[in-house]
């Protein structure tokens, strides 16, 4: 199966560059917060957001392993920046740059995650979409899920590696 990944469509979710995404998680991943913006963009309301798992939203052409680069940053009480393309509820596909960090408590144990997202420009998108389409090609290639992930996942490090850059130089170079 070719990998696609969506890089416009009419059916776009409309979404201004003007306009924050701000959502909260557990540490697990489930929404503890969400503006209006992230529920009025993903076509669900706050309702059904809350108490949900924020991969609600994610797309089913996103590559599992950059999903593996932000928890494992995030995880190590780091910030991550990322382009992540999302789903809305009637399967409208939207791009967005993600700002995630943990929150931690005054003992610095991970209570939770905050998350930025803005309108990425249509430029970045399509630099983005053409890695994620061949990590994409390699996770669908392996015998299963887990194992794709992993592989696209090396593939995305050594790569990062070979051109001397950190994941966050390459999402800032787009």
């Amino acid at each position: 199966m070719a990998a696609q990944i969506v890089t416009s469509s009419n059916r776009e979710s409309p979404f201004d560059e003007n306009e924050i995404i701000v959502s909260k998680t557990d540490p697990r991943g489930r929404i503890t917060y969400a503006n209006d913006v992230f529920a009025r963009v993903s076509q669900y309301t706050v309702g059904e957001l809350l108490g949900a798992p924020h991969s609600i939203v994610r797309h089913p052409d996103m590559p599992r392993c950059v999903f593996k680069l932000l928890w494992d940053t995030i995880e190590a009480k780091k910030e991550i920046f990322a382009y992540v393309l999302n789903m809305a509820k009637d399967g409208a596909p939207y791009w967005v740059f993600a700002h995630v960090t943990p929150t931690c408590d005054v003992k610095g144990n991970i209570i939770g995650y905050h998350s930025n997202r803005r309108k990425p420009d249509r430029d970045q998108v399509a630099k983005v979409a053409s890695l994620y389409r061949s990590l994409l090609e390699i996770e669908h290639r392996a015998p299963d899920r887990k194992q794709g992930m992993l592989q696209a996942f090396e593939h995305l490090i050594s790569d990062l590696r070979r051109q001397d850059i950190s994941y966050d130089e390459f999402v800032f170079s787009v």
